[in-house]
């Protein structure tokens, strides 16, 4: 296929990001995709792929994408997976990924690699109809000028822990860094805005860590607090929250754009 057939909606969101290069360049380097992998959440069923950022090439792709989607081949080109995004919410994605560079550029260049960012959006799957699914991005590759090269895209499907979009955007640090960015595209109800306000910054990053499946010891020993102060900050997340249990809690994580 011509290139002109290939283009999709992202590539001149993409280009107004300084750090990404744009001749088009053949990448050979294989990420390491199980240390990614490990760093990245993901509870349900989900597939990668590794993507070439100069030319929207994909490869290394998990096998489950065939599966999720009922697809035949695997997609060679970002745009085969932007076709199996419902229409009406690729508007929500071009503004997530503007959200995503103007706050990359805020964080630093210098940072890149170590910066996911992640959202949800509506996918296609096999049955025909679509479901929401979680996407994770993080860059893997820089090439001898610090321009962005490659990453690697996870997507997982989140619709049996919940249908509804936040419609938010979340740029967190991964390795070295801690950030913790949420950027909310368009406003949500206003009852689990109230919710999310009422908890402190502390509570934030409890009810991240918690809804990524880790144990109340890894989350003090990331947090460096003790093991009391994260059982109680536990409590007081369930009870402004309104929340009974975990299962509850992870549902309004990912409402909320937590997570």
């Amino acid at each position: 296929m011509e290139n002109s057939e290939k283009k999709h909606p992202l590539i001149d969101v993409w280009n107004t990001y300084p750090g990404t290069r744009k001749e088009k360049k053949e990448i050979l380097n294989t990420p390491p995709i199980e240390r990614i992998i490990g760093e990245m959440f993901a509870i349900g069923e989900f597939y990668y792929y590794v993507m070439n950022l100069t030319n929207s090439t994909l490869s290394h792709h998990h096998e489950n994408i065939l599966k999720l989607h009922g697809l035949k081949e695997f997609p060679e080109n970002l745009k085969e997976v932007i076709d199996l995004t419902h229409p009406e919410d690729i508007p929500f994605v071009i503004k997530a990924e503007q959200a995503v560079i103007a706050k990359m550029l805020e964080i630093g260049l210098e940072h890149q690699l170590y910066i996911k960012s992640s959202y949800c959006f509506r996918m296609k799957t096999e049955k025909g109809n679509y479901e929401l699914f979680h996407h994770q991005a993080i860059p893997t590759l820089e090439d001898e000028g610090g321009n962005l090269v490659q990453s690697i895209n996870i997507h997982t499907n989140i619709n049996h822990i919940t249908k509804h979009n936040p419609n938010t955007v979340l740029v967190s640090g991964i390795g070295p860094r801690n950030d913790f960015h949420q950027i909310k595209i368009e406003d949500t109800s206003l009852s689990a805005h109230h919710s999310l306000e009422s908890l402190t910054k502390r509570e934030v990053e409890v009810l991240s860590l918690i809804a990524k499946g880790y144990s109340g010891t890894e989350i003090s020993e990331i947090l460096i607090l003790s093991q009391h102060t994260v059982r109680s900050h536990r409590k007081n997340i369930l009870t402004k929250t309104n929340s009974r249990n975990g299962k509850e809690l992870l549902k309004k994580a990912f409402e909320w754009g937590i997570i």
